[in-house]
């Protein structure tokens, strides 16, 4: 499994050699090449501002819209770079005016901080906020669609989901959620915080109203590069966070590219001042660098991995793996439920210190999580080496 040209490429990564990274589901090591270009960029920064930002930037920016909204299967006019994935979706519910009475509908997965986003929105707008369970280890998409179908009622004005599922990496069928929520007039956002790189993304096809996402993760761009695409018809529904030189808009020509690198439409809620944007202006160096190694041999490379992981923590008797099996419903994220009493800090301490190996854990009131990521860089001796320590770990966790 480990070969040759795999060993190669992981030399071509900013990887500390002594760590086993089990975790870009939190957060990619940086490509040598990647790293050398927006240094590079930083350095002429530093050296001479006015001229990076007025005359270089512009064209830089504009160039890494194209390549990014390409790569995503879009349109560079409805992509807004941001700082990470939290950014983009504070932006559609800092913005969003929903009818109310009603209600913002929920799964019981989504990211901690992103429950708190929504939270925040409908005690302003005077909505509530609803979650609802999504089945355990389901078969087939259509379970996940009818457990959707089942949760929207009336009252559903927006409907937010994540793409990928951060405990347990399981894959949503995003676009037929979409269209479902889509017949019935209710708003779609979704988090694609895992999904540009680890899975194939079309961000058109899929057909959501906001879709949200970081190039930090899978795409292995610096950290500070993520995205929010519109879809059609809600060009003009956000506000900025903040008012920066983006704010007077020419209507009459909202589309066209303008002297920032970006549109007039889209210039209103991206352009916040002066900022270090230098990680969006190497997002075509990191979609370059896996582009050479083939997106098919990576997501290849990934799901060997992912296998290996299931394999061999599943001879772990105390773990329950929480990550279905079909292709489609998964990725190269797999999870396993802890036995109860595991101290999660203690948890993630043990395999730090001394065995340097970093992995997600998730605190969840149905069971705590494992959860073990596997880019093309990880290898089958990394995974050995975590299904060897982690009972002795674990054992090492259990509250007293």
């Amino acid at each position: 499994m480990d070969d040759a040209r795999w060993q190669a490429a992981r030399g071509d990564m900013m990887y500390d050699p002594e760590v086993a990274n089990l975790n870009t589901g939190s957060f990619g090591p940086t490509p040598r090449p990647v790293f050398e270009r927006v240094t590079e960029l930083r350095h002429r920064l530093a050296e001479e501002p006015m001229d990076f930002i007025v005359r270089r930037q512009p064209e830089l920016l504009w160039n890494a819209r194209e390549h990014l909204a390409r790569f995503l299967g879009g349109d560079s006019r409805r992509l807004i770079f941001t700082a990470n994935v939290t950014s983009a979706i504070n932006l559609v519910a800092s913005s969003m005016r929903l009818a109310s009475p009603g209600e913002i509908l929920l799964t019981d997965h989504e990211y901690g901080a992103m429950h708190w986003c929504w939270e925040r929105a409908a005690e302003r707008q005077g909505l509530k906020l609803r979650t609802f369970a999504l089945p355990i280890l389901p078969n087939d998409p259509a379970e996940i669609v009818t457990a959707f179908r089942d949760a929207i009622t009336t009252e559903t004005r927006l409907l937010f989901f994540s793409h990928v599922l951060s405990p347990t990496g399981l894959v949503l069928p995003a676009r037929e959620i979409c269209a479902l929520a889509k017949g019935r007039g209710i708003v779609t956002v979704v988090d694609g915080a895992h999904a540009p790189a680890m899975i194939p993304l079309d961000v058109k096809a899929i057909g959501a109203d906001y879709y949200g996402a970081n190039c930090h993760k899978w795409l292995l761009a610096p950290i500070g590069s993520g995205f929010l695409y519109l879809g059609a018809g809600n060009e003009d529904r956000l506000q900025p966070l903040q008012v920066s030189w983006g704010w007077r808009r020419d209507f009459t020509k909202p589309d066209g590219r303008n002297e920032l690198g970006s549109t007039h439409r889209i210039a209103f809620v991206e352009h916040e001042g002066t900022r270090d944007i230098c990680p969006w202006l190497v997002v075509p160096e990191a979609i370059a660098f896996q582009e050479a190694l083939g997106w098919d041999s990576i997501r290849r490379r990934m799901r060997e991995l992912a296998s290996c992981v299931r394999q061999q923590l599943g001879e772990i008797d105390s773990l329950k793996v929480a990550t279905p099996a079909p292709t489609e419903l998964s990725g190269a994220m797999i999870a396993f439920r802890l036995p109860a009493g595991i101290d999660l800090a203690a948890l993630r301490k043990g395999l730090w210190d001394p065995h340097r190996i970093e992995i997600g854990l998730h605190e969840r009131r149905d069971g705590n999580l494992l959860r073990v990521s596997t880019h093309f860089y990880n290898t089958a001796e990394e995974i050995g080496k975590l299904a060897r320590v982690l009972p002795g770990v674990m054992a090492g966790a259990v509250r007293s």
